[in-house]
Formats: structure tokens, sequence, C-alpha cells
């Protein structure tokens, strides 16, 4: 293999297309539309307070990619980050690890919550059987064709249909906020009430939320293919979040005032509560573009996914870390690291498939997604303390940005885990014989196995058998390289 079957296509997207390659992750249609039940099931009409928290606890997340991009350029993002700022790169393999858990996990949220989504919104759907397989097939098949063409066309299509998306949502909210009227209120803001439901709840409902913001910082993955990556990486992240915001934070509001305060806690029992409130708003022309972007918002995931992990795992097959050394190549034409994407959503597709016709496509993308959350979490919690041990080694530590910013991402990383951890425990306990509450406890497990377990075994082998290799794990900086 020559060094430029290796390379990627320098220079080819810039800072628009990077933004949206953020916020195709966050999917904020498909967030509005029915995601954010979990969070009106805990915090009611104060799940605007508990959104506003999340978001706050995410964008502190974000320090340490923002961070690390203005000081490295690897497409292996999270991973690289980690291998090349601890001491002989030994929080390499197990950051890989638990973002790979991540990536095969996480698939489900567009190829079973697409799915999903369908069903609901024309139930007679369901009559037939192993219909939503088709779904899952196309899917697949339209994010493998989109980013095997190339990045320009995956990220033009991304960066295009989310600006759309995060306008509609915008514009929806303002107009469904000036139907509600009088019907407005400062209860949504407020921590106490009639209608409060405690301070602890609307933490624990911004622990369902944080999940809604997850993904923000996967722009890092195009380092090596953004135009002057070392500014428009941060740059990148920064936006990204400032239209999460505008986008999640107001039609929260508005989805709470248009279901009506006094009868909120209905709302989380209504599967498809999100397409109710825009249907009595904004008529059947309000409900068919919610639905035409939810369903874009699942289709940007998977590509803006799709884009992530082919770099990704390119950058440490490159590395000769865990994936095989072809991996590393990239398609001759298109400049894209099929191999490493195409192995990626085959494997995805493969496991969706067997989990949906185990629990259904529905509850089956939940119990991956459990195990999804989780693992993104540790590799945030990873990347946090590599950032701090980096600021050591290059003496560049400043207390705040390497030291109390990553130090508190990485405890509210550990508090979220743990009341998370706390929620499948006692679900099981209350119902050991529901074969969905054992299959969460399962993912949990199978997440620490696969996380602690395979990552300490995988790092030890290396720290042994291949010093050399993960001595050099993520040293990589496309800005040292020649044109």
């Amino acid at each position: 293999m020559t060094e430029t079957d290796q390379k990627l296509e320098k220079n080819a997207v810039g800072l628009f297309q990077g933004i949206f390659q953020s916020l195709g992750q966050v999917a904020p249609a498909a967030d509005i539309a029915i995601l954010l039940v979990a969070s009106f099931s805990t915090s009611g009409a104060e799940t605007v307070l508990s959104v506003i928290i999340a978001w706050l606890i995410y964008a502190l997340w974000m320090v340490t990619p923002y961070m690390f991009a203005k000081r490295k350029s690897n497409a292996g993002s999270y991973y690289a980050y980690a291998a090349s700022a601890t001491d002989r790169g030994r929080l390499g393999p197990i950051t890989a690890m638990s973002f790979m858990y991540y990536d095969i996990t996480g698939a489900a949220f567009g190829i079973l919550g697409l799915s999903s989504f369908l069903f609901l919104i024309s139930p007679s759907i369901t009559s037939i059987p192993y219909v939503w397989i088709l779904f899952a097939a196309a899917f697949t098949g339209y994010i493998s064709i989109l980013t095997y063409k190339g990045i320009k066309p995956s990220l033009n299509y991304t960066a295009i249909s989310g600006l759309a998306e995060v306008a509609f949502l915008f514009i929806a909210a303002v107009i469904i906020i000036v139907e509600v009227g009088k019907g407005n209120s400062f209860v949504p803001f407020e921590f106490s009430g009639k209608y409060a439901v405690g301070v602890s709840a609307i933490m624990f409902g911004a622990i369902f939320s944080i999940l809604d913001f997850t993904g923000s910082g996967v722009v890092t993955t195009v380092s090596e293919e953004i135009t002057e990556p070392k500014k428009n990486i941060g740059k990148s992240i920064i936006f990204a979040m400032a239209l999460t915001a505008i986008a999640l934070i107001p039609a929260t509001y508005a989805l709470t005032v248009g279901w009506g305060i006094s009868n909120i806690s209905s709302f989380a029992t209504t599967s498809d509560a999100g397409i109710v409130v825009f249907s009595r708003y904004l008529g059947p022309i309000g409900v068919f573009l919610l639905i035409i972007f939810t369903i874009n918002s699942y289709l940007s995931n998977g590509v803006s996914k799709a884009t992530a992990v082919g770099r990704w795992w390119h950058s440490a097959a490159r590395d000769g870390v865990i994936f095989p050394k072809s991996f590393g190549e990239v398609h001759k034409k298109y400049r894209t690291p099929a191999k490493a994407t195409m192995a990626w959503i085959l494997s995805s597709f493969v496991l969706d498939v067997l989990m949906g016709l185990k629990f259904g496509p529905e509850d089956a993308a939940f119990v991956l997604e459990a195990g999804t959350g989780i693992s993104i979490i540790i590799v945030h919690i990873l990347a946090n303390t590599s950032l701090t041990f980096y600021g050591f080694r290059t003496k560049e530590f400043r207390t705040l940005s390497f030291g109390l910013a990553p130090i508190a991402s990485s405890i509210i990383g550990f508090v979220v885990i743990y009341y998370s951890i706390t929620d499948i425990i006692s679900k099981y306990l209350a119902n050991p014989t529901s074969g969905v509450d054992t299959a969460y406890l399962a993912s949990f497990i199978i997440t620490i196995l696969w996380v602690v377990v395979g990552g300490g075994l995988i790092t030890y082998y290396y720290s042994k058998k291949k010093p050399k290799t993960l001595r050099e794990a993520g040293e990589f900086d496309i800005e040292d390289q020649p044109s």
C-alpha cells in the first residue's frame, strides 16, 4: 500500500459543511417529533429547563475536542487525541474500543429509529410482516451510496438539508408560540410552583436530554479534509452547538405550551406528541413538513455517522491499531475510506436486523441506544483525561481549559452513567421477567465488558507486543504533511 492509497482528500470541504457534519449527528427534527418524550416523562412542564441544562453540559463536554482540534488535525478524532496525548499511547486502544461500540450500536438510531417512526405515522404498515427490514435496507443503501461517492456530496447534502431543518424548527416554534397566545407562561422556566417537579427531576430529565445533543464533536473526524482545520474545526463545533440551541430550545418550549401546561402529564404517554402539537397549530402542511424533516434527520444522521466512522476507523487502521490495515486504504477515485465505511455499515445493519427480529424495531433501537449512550460518555471521559495529561506533557497546562473544564465534564459523565445504570437496574428488578428490561441490563453489561475488559486486554496486548505501534498511534497531523 503506497502513502497515496492512505490519503484522504485535503481541503475538500469548508466551514459550512463542517458545521453540518456535527449537526447531522444531532438530528434535531427527530428529537422534536418523538425523542423528547423521555425528557417530558421526567421533567414535565419544565422539560425546557432540562434541555437548556443538557445543552450547557454538552457545551462543557465540547471543550476537549475544541482544545485538541486547535493542536492536532487527525481524522482519528477522540481515539487519536487520547493515543497521542497519553504516555506511550496507552489510552488509545480503550478509547477506540469504546468509540467502536458507540459506532456499531449507534446505527440503530437511524436504521431502526427511522423504521419505528414510519410505523408511527402509518400504523397500518405494521400489518405487513417484516416490512421494517425493507425500510432499514433502503436507509442503509442510501447512506452507503452517498458516503461512498465522496465527502463533498455527502456533506453538501447534510449542510443544505440541515440548514433547512433548523430554519423550519425555529420558524415553526415561533408560530406555535404566537398561536398559543395567552397560553404562554414562565412556568416552564421555574424551579418551584404548582407544576414544579423538583430540581432532581429536572436534572434527571437533563440526563435524557444530553443524548439529544450527542454528536456535536464528530466534525473532528473530517480534520484531514476540511480547509484550515486548526481554525475551522473549532468554529464548526461552536456554530453547531449554537444551531442546536436554536433548533431545540424554542421548539421544546413550544411543545410544552402547545400541548398545554395543565395537561402536560399526558405528553409522555403519547408516542407522537410532537406530531400532535404541530398538527394542532400548523395544520396538515406543518405535519407534512415535520415528517419530511424528521425522515431527513434520520438520513442526515446516518450520512454524518458513516462519514465519521469511516474516517476514524481509517485513522486507527493506518496506525495499525485494532482494525486491519486494509481499512486504512482510501478509494482511488472518490478518496473515501470505503472499506472501513462499508465494514461498519454492514456490521451495524446485521446487528440491527437481528435485534429488530428479536424485540421489534422500536424496542431494539432503545436497547441498543442504551449501550450507545454509556459508551460515548466513556469516550468523552477518556478524552477529557487525555487533555489534562496533554497539558502537562506539553507544558501548556492552564487551570481552566486543561484542568477544571475536562475534570468537571468527566464528573458529570460519571453522574450520567450512574443514573442511567440505576434506572436500568431498577426497571429490571421491578420486572425481571420482562424481555426488554432484561435486554437493557444485558446491553449495559456487554457495554462494560466490551469497553473495560476488552479495552484493557487490547491495551495490554499492544503494550507488550507492539509498543512502537502504540507509541506512534495518533501522531499523524495533516498540516505536517507535504501538499
